[in-house]
């Protein structure tokens, strides 16, 4: 069967962003023994556009095209796509009510586009955005065109949810795959700790996907049964875990700071931070979740020495001696917050993130992470020389799976 890609938006083709979707439903094809054909990239124009749905549908059996699903004048795909297969727009009630809850009296008449879909087609649902996607096929079912939201983390989830198991039914194969979430690693360094599985991509084959909130790692296996399957896969996880276990977090694409509030919900733990370098980032990565106000103190961004002094109680003669980056400081910074904020395990992150303020001795991207749980004080040394908002993401990432480990280590 053969699959092409349409992408669509002006502002790619001006390269005001990256391209990303196109690499990861080629990866994802490739997986499951689909044939890409082409690529296309087309803006937001309506003859051009018109004119890459009707060659694409014409050579090729399924043909995902990304963008273009927006409120706007110039978000035309779906009515493109629809033009292209003979169909009518009509209006989705499911979505409508949708749109009405997201937007409640903020709606406006440019918003009611978005519930517009293909006749007969199959609506995909959108846990992420306000755009749905469509899946639109002939009558014979031999041909489809699917249609997805531009933005990669709408896209992704949609497109693992409602278009890979479509598209694994009509590859006339059977896959199993499971499913690794991994933080502390770049894409390129988790390649290279798994090189020689990466080398091999037969069966099973793996897949790694960057993400914001860590590393999403696929391994896929085609086998006539579950049974078989697992077999093919338990020889990938053993080799996985024992060379990147303590980065795996979960064994499903959810967020870091998810795992981490379940856990504290779980154990009716009350977790507080200090936060320097990374300046404010964890609380945001709590904070964001429903339900954090139950298991979350607070954060303090200490941020100069006069703050880490007044507010956590760290002494000048340690900021005097070792400086604020340092284990002394870090320990000082976690023992004060617990002391401050009584709660049950508290975390406390300082750093480098530059791009200026390293030296030979403390360079750009050193941290120190340093958590106090059951009078007990960790820290731990970490040093990831990266642009100033990655280092950030990446310690923010660090602190919060320290202090995950520590809680679970507990329990052994």
């Amino acid at each position: 069967m053969n699959c092409e890609i349409i992408c669509v938006g002006t502002e790619i083709l001006l390269g005001d962003i990256i391209n990303t979707n196109s690499q990861y439903i080629s990866k994802s094809l490739s997986e499951i023994g689909l044939n890409l054909l082409y690529h296309t990239t087309t803006g937001d124009n309506p003859k051009r556009l018109k004119a890459a749905f009707e060659e694409a549908y014409e050579r090729s059996d399924i043909v995902i095209a990304t963008g273009g699903l927006g409120p706007t004048q110039d978000d035309l795909t779906k009515e493109t796509a629809a033009e292209v297969m003979g169909l009518e727009m009509e209006v989705n009630e499911e979505w409508m009510k949708n749109l009405e809850i997201i937007f409640k009296d903020r709606m406006t008449p440019n918003n009611l586009k978005q519930a517009d879909i293909p006749k007969g087609a199959k609506m995909l649902y959108n846990q992420n955005g306000t755009a749905p996607g469509v899946l639109i096929e002939n009558e014979e079912k031999t041909k489809a065109i699917i249609l997805l939201p531009g933005p990669p983390r709408e896209m992704i989830p949609m497109f693992d949810e409602c278009v890979m198991p479509y598209l694994m039914k009509k590859s006339g194969k059977t896959f199993y795959s499971r499913y690794y979430k991994i933080t502390n690693y770049g894409e390129s360094a988790l390649e290279h700790v798994l090189l020689d599985l990466f080398d091999k991509q037969s069966n099973p084959t793996i897949a790694t996907y960057a993400k914001e909130n860590g590393i999403l790692l696929r391994v896929t296996a085609n086998a006539d049964n579950k049974e078989d399957a697992d077999v093919l896969l338990q020889k990938y996880e053993d080799i996985i875990y024992q060379r990147v276990g303590d980065g795996i977090f979960a064994t499903e694409d959810i967020s870091l700071s998810q795992v981490v509030l379940n856990l504290l919900e779980e154990k009716g733990m009350m977790l507080a931070a200090a936060e320097s370098c990374t300046g404010g980032n964890i609380a945001a990565a709590i904070t964001e979740l429903p339900g954090s106000s139950k298991v979350f103190y607070g954060s303090m961004v200490t941020y100069s020495n006069e703050a880490k002094m007044k507010v956590l109680g760290v002494k000048k003669e340690t900021l005097d001696q070792f400086g604020a980056v340092s284990e002394e400081t870090a320990r000082e910074m976690v023992q004060g917050l617990a002391k401050l904020s009584d709660a049950d395990i508290s975390v406390a992150v300082t750093g480098i993130s530059g791009p200026e303020g390293g030296s030979e001795k403390k360079p750009v991207g050193l941290c120190y992470v340093a958590v106090s749980y059951q009078d007990k004080v960790f820290c731990e040394k970490v040093t990831y020389p990266t642009r100033r908002r990655s280092h950030q993401l990446r310690m923010t990432g660090y602190a919060l799976n320290m202090v995950r480990q520590i809680i679970l280590e507990d329990d052994k």
